[in-house]
């Protein structure tokens, strides 16, 4: 299982302490932030898949970071679950309206805390989905294992299938080769950084109908991304 990056942001050190030893038991890899503004500079920097975010907070609070979050394009799709001691209806309406996936009223147990996050991670995670996937005319299609361009059907292997599914889900996203190891081959599998390259050159290979092999860019300096724009 590879592991997720949580971002806990809170202005109480020992609150963001006794998270980060329960998602650290849990397997987590933990960023901490302690106001709205570093929070927002990992958050660009590290990409994180859930965001643990405290709704009180002095300068910004939780909630209109959330807001903001939201509001962005770059960020609107990362999961966020507020902590709050409010426990008032209202406020979790409030919180709920501006796009956070959940709401855990403190004080909580962590093993609650983890359940929750799990949860809100498998059904923010767009792998799981059976939906095609559709994107300028090719298609790829999770239930029955296909991929088609313009409704030709592509031939590719097991591994251009999980990139590729990957970076359908991950758009507009530069990826590390690191990065791409991790969540297409698993963190438990030792591969070589450069076998990478050469699954990116067979799945250009394979998307060559139509020039679709465009919208697998290498990023210098970084790695890969999929983009419909030019690169």
């Amino acid at each position: 299982m590879t592991s997720r990056t949580i971002l806990i942001v809170d202005d109480e050190s020992a609150i963001r302490d006794m998270l980060r030893i329960a998602l650290e038991m849990a397997e987590y890899r933990c960023l901490e932030a302690s106001n709205a503004q570093d929070a927002h500079g990992l958050i660009i920097d590290e990409k994180p898949d859930l965001i643990l975010l405290d709704w009180m907070m002095p300068g910004t609070s939780g909630i209109e970071l959330a807001r903001r979050l939201k509001r962005d394009e770059v960020t609107a799709n990362i999961p966020i679950i507020m902590l709050t001691a409010k426990g008032e209806e209202d406020n979790k309406i409030q919180g709920l309206e501006v796009g956070a996936d959940d709401y855990i009223t403190k004080p909580f147990s962590p093993r609650e805390l983890v359940a929750r996050l799990k949860a809100v991670l498998r059904r923010a995670d767009p792998q799981s989905s059976s939906q095609p996937i559709k994107v300028q005319g090719l298609c790829l299609d999770p239930a029955s294992h296909r991929v088609t361009i313009n409704e030709r059907e592509v031939d590719m292997g097991p591994t251009e299938f999980r990139l590729l599914q990957f970076f359908l889900t991950h758009q507009e996203r530069a990826y590390t080769r690191s990065q791409l190891l991790d969540h297409v081959w698993g963190g438990n599998v030792y591969v070589e950084e450069r076998t990478v390259d050469v699954h990116i050159r067979r799945l250009r290979k394979a998307l060559t109908v139509d020039q679709h092999e465009n919208l697998v860019q290498t990023v210098r300096g970084t790695g890969y991304r999929f983009s419909t724009k030019a690169g």
